[in-house]
């Protein structure tokens, strides 16, 4: 849980608003995210793809809930995929009925039609008074109101998506056994004292044996020794645990879990005294390569849902669904905070290889529009005594 958590944290805070080349289409886009909060929904979706494998956005249409496509996404375990040479032709969206039946929503391009099934037999939809009101729907023939998401292949179940958990199960169940063993060697390894017969005090009266005046005392009484010169005295033993076998084995365990998908240090595990910090930082990068496998399939697929949410508002609006063009990018990961980024430009401007122009454009990047970094060029010039004067001519001073 902790690394979908952190990885899907990671890609939010790289998530940037999506480009269109009509105005118009981003300002609708941008009602339409706000409408069906965004960011939460991009971080449902990578959460659930990384658990189950893949999924599926869909988008519906429904004026008693909302004026506007409402967009979800849904896990691969409630995701079916019909594929024709390899290629997904349509999604199947599955609804459980009652305890034993399946609504089936079968998205296709240009339709969308329902199915209730019992097994593999199919059922009439006013069998159920919930679905009475469902009706299949048609619209253009080119328009799928779904995109399937996944981020790795499975090499078990051609076709749908590999978990971030599979080939993982052996070295999670290992660590939970490290751990297993380490909390039972605490629990068994409790002070215990050992009290002679002869050092227990007894009741005056009968004689008979009574617990130590010491609140909670917990003792193994042991019988006094009947040797020449027996020394009785009140033994405390504790059991040495192995504590750094332990931790070696957790260190060697919680790094098999995490190969191949992220680094220790991206979690906040201090390892600063396994390796050293260079060390880290290229084990870094393995964060790097699972962030951008997840963003190289978002960068793909949310332009796609952008443009079917945008013609579905079309067809909630009665209109011919248009063509939208969008994409998306996402910041770069692990990037220099801001005062190294400070201290890199200016020994670059102080050597004299990098123009006003690139200082503006490295320094502030993306988080400006172009604009603002074409007005702090002129300001810089201008601070600078820097001005901008014709090429001298013949015949100029006339």
């Amino acid at each position: 849980g902790i690394m979908v958590d952190t990885l899907v944290g990671v890609v939010q805070a790289d998530l940037t608003d999506l480009d269109f080349v009509d105005g118009n289409a981003a300002d609708r886009w941008k009602a339409l995210a706000d409408e069906n909060n965004l960011p939460v929904l991009v971080g449902q979706s990578v959460a659930d793809t990384l658990v189950t494998g893949d999924g599926a956005y869909k988008i519906s249409l429904d004026p008693e809930v909302s004026d506007r496509p409402i967009l979800e996404f849904w896990g691969a375990d409630r995701v079916e995929y019909q594929r024709r040479h390899g290629r997904i032709c349509a999604i199947d969206f599955l609804t459980p009925v009652g305890k034993d039946r399946l609504l089936r929503e079968r998205y296709e391009p240009g339709s969308v039609r329902y199915a209730l099934m019992d097994g593999d037999r199919e059922q009439p939809l006013d069998d159920s008074p919930e679905l009475a009101g469902l009706q299949d729907v048609t619209f253009d023939s080119n328009l799928l109101l779904a995109v399937p998401l996944q981020f790795w292949p499975s090499a078990r179940w051609r076709g749908r998506g590999q978990s971030i958990f599979d080939k993982k199960t052996d070295p999670f169940d290992a660590h939970d056994e490290i751990i297993s063993q380490w909390l039972d060697a605490i629990r068994a390894g409790r002070v215990q004292k050992y009290i002679p017969e002869s050092l227990i005090p007894r009741d005056p009266n009968t004689g008979a044996l009574r617990m130590p005046d010491s609140f909670g005392t917990s003792f193994v009484q042991v019988g006094s020794s009947s040797k020449e010169n027996a020394d009785e005295k009140i033994n405390t033993v504790q059991p040495e645990i192995e504590y750094e076998a332990f931790v070696a084995s957790y260190a060697a365990t919680m790094n098999m879990c995490l190969q191949g998908v992220m680094s220790p240090a991206t979690l906040g595990v201090d390892v600063g005294k396994m390796a050293s910090a260079e060390a880290q930082r290229e084990k870094k990068d393995i964060t790097g390569m699972t962030r951008n496998a997840i963003t190289g399939a978002l960068e793909q697929a949310l332009p796609r849902l952008a443009q079917a949410a945008l013609a579905a508002e079309d067809i909630l609006a009665g209109r011919v669904p248009g063509q939208y063009e969008a994409t998306v990018s996402f910041g770069e990961y692990g990037a220099p905070d801001f005062d190294s980024r400070v201290n890199t430009i200016s020994n670059a401007a102080t050597a004299g290889v990098m123009s006003v122009e690139s200082q503006v454009e490295e320094l502030w990047g993306s988080s400006k529009d172009d604009a603002w970094k074409a007005g702090e060029v002129t300001r810089i010039r201008h601070e600078r005594g820097i001005e901008t004067m014709p090429e001298p001519a013949v015949g100029l001073e006339l």
